[in-house]
């Protein structure tokens, strides 16, 4: 691609893109300048991985010069599309890409994309971990935290890349009429709406993952879902679906207790659904659409099986952090949407201290409130949401379940520990985002597990 003399990075982020954009053209001699809203304090983990970098910072504030006065802007996906500085630089003639849509174009070898509200990174890890027992060479990267755009020019056409895309970076890459060639949708429930507004807008955002494939292509879908299933009609290519309770007529899905793959009219069992280490009917429906999407991707029955047991799950989605007195203590810092926290309290038979609440998404919590009600022994909030569940709560009564609302994550550790009895689960599991209290999931995922540890 052509290399530009100056480019504006618009957001650095603690997850990679923007990092992986500043650090892709300032290698290649362009004369980058960084600028993003928050401080140099809270962007220190991602400026000390670009010490030694010819680059300039705006820290704090963005400036309107840095927007018209250059000849590229690469965009965090996370800046709405309407940014006042985005309407500069078009105005001004500045052509605007994404570091994920910059990936799209110069990747020579075929992408798995997967996106949904809930289980995309652990299905695309799982994606990655059974394509690696095969012949090609796999890379995993995109929103699951590691950009791949340095690597993009060494990866030759007959390696294979696996995708994990969000809403955001889905809104951007439909902008620029681009689909992965093996497209995954786990689920859609709300989330997000903070930024698309209308839950309409959200899936036109992850509808763009299929929107833009070519006949070639392949899209897997959740049968189980009423929204995704009616994606089905007017696909370019190839359509295999997943589900629990049914057997699509191509795709994968569950018989007597067997992950089967049926594909092209013939019939695989791949594997035991008891092998999978993850706990959970959700991780079920993960493993099945990993499966489908690895058998488009060319993926032996056997590199398959071999994949589905020994993975192991994904650092703050049920992670088993510790037992102390009985007690196990979960790690599910990941779970930031109500659908999320609801599969993961599904997940267990034992009884649940659930410590839930956080930042708020303008989601509704309505269901998640119930379903605390339904499983969990005890309710620990905290973070903005926290009143509002309450409330929720409060419309339920039975012997035996109580909530409290507390202040921090180190008060609800302590009041958790006090609270459960030996055989129970203490579960950190918020249905929220983190930004109220925390940088991020993997910041309150690693307090949490800090703190259980040290019990």
């Amino acid at each position: 691609m052509h290399i530009p003399a100056k480019v504006t990075v618009m957001g650095l982020g603690l997850f990679g893109g923007g990092l992986g954009a500043a650090e892709f053209f300032a290698r290649r001699g362009s004369r980058v300048l960084v600028t993003d809203m928050k401080g140099e304090e809270a962007l220190r983990p991602s400026i000390e991985k670009l010490n030694g970098l010819p680059i300039e910072y705006c820290l704090g504030e963005h400036r309107e010069r840095d927007f018209a006065e250059t000849d590229l802007v690469v965009a965090s996906p996370a800046v709405p599309r309407t940014s006042p500085f985005l309407q500069t630089a078009r105005k001004h003639g500045v052509p605007l890409e994404t570091e994920i849509s910059l990936f799209f174009k110069m990747c020579r070898a075929p992408i798995v994309g997967v996106t949904g509200s809930i289980g995309k990174t652990t299905t695309t890890s799982l994606i990655g971990a059974m394509l690696a027992n095969g012949m090609r060479k796999v890379h995993v990267g995109g929103n699951i935290g590691r950009s791949l755009l340095s690597d993009a020019e060494s990866i030759a056409p007959g390696d294979i890349v696996v995708l994990e895309l969000s809403s955001f970076q889905l809104e951007w890459l439909g902008e620029a009429a681009l689909s992965p060639a093996v497209a995954v949708v786990t689920n859609i429930h709300p989330n997000h709406l903070d930024r698309h507004g209308t839950m309409q807008n959200y899936i036109a955002a992850k509808r763009n993952i299929v929107s833009n494939q070519k006949p070639a292509g392949a899209a897997v879908l959740n049968l189980d879902d009423p929204e995704i299933r009616t994606w089905a009609d007017g696909l370019r290519g190839e359509c295999l679906c997943f589900s629990t309770v049914e057997e699509p007529r191509s795709g994968s899905f569950v018989r007597g207790g067997r992950i089967m793959l049926r594909r092209n009219g013939t019939e695989t069992e791949i594997a035991e659904a008891d092998c999978l280490r993850l706990p959970g009917r959700h991780n079920v429906a993960n493993a099945l659409a990993a499966v489908a999407a690895c058998s488009v991707a060319g993926a032996a029955p056997a590199a398959m099986s071999k994949g589905l047991a020994q993975f192991e799950g994904i650092e703050h989605r049920l992670e088993l952090v510790c037992r102390r007195n009985g007690v196990l203590y979960y790690n599910d810092s990941k779970a930031t949407t109500p659908e999320s926290a609801m599969a993961a309290l599904d997940a267990f038979d034992s009884p649940i201290v659930l410590i839930a609440g956080g930042y708020d998404k303008k989601v509704p919590l309505d269901k998640f409130a119930e379903k605390v009600f339904r499983r969990a022994r005890v309710a620990i909030l905290l973070g903005k949401t926290a009143d509002t569940l309450g409330r929720l709560l409060d419309q339920y009564s039975r012997d035996g379940f109580r909530w409290l609302r507390v202040q921090s994550l180190e008060e609800a550790v302590a009041r958790a520990a006090s609270l459960a009895d030996s055989g129970d689960v203490v579960l950190l599991s918020p249905a929220c985002a983190s930004y109220d209290m925390f940088t991020n999931y993997e910041e309150r995922g690693n307090k949490f597990k800090e703190m259980c540890r040290a019990l």
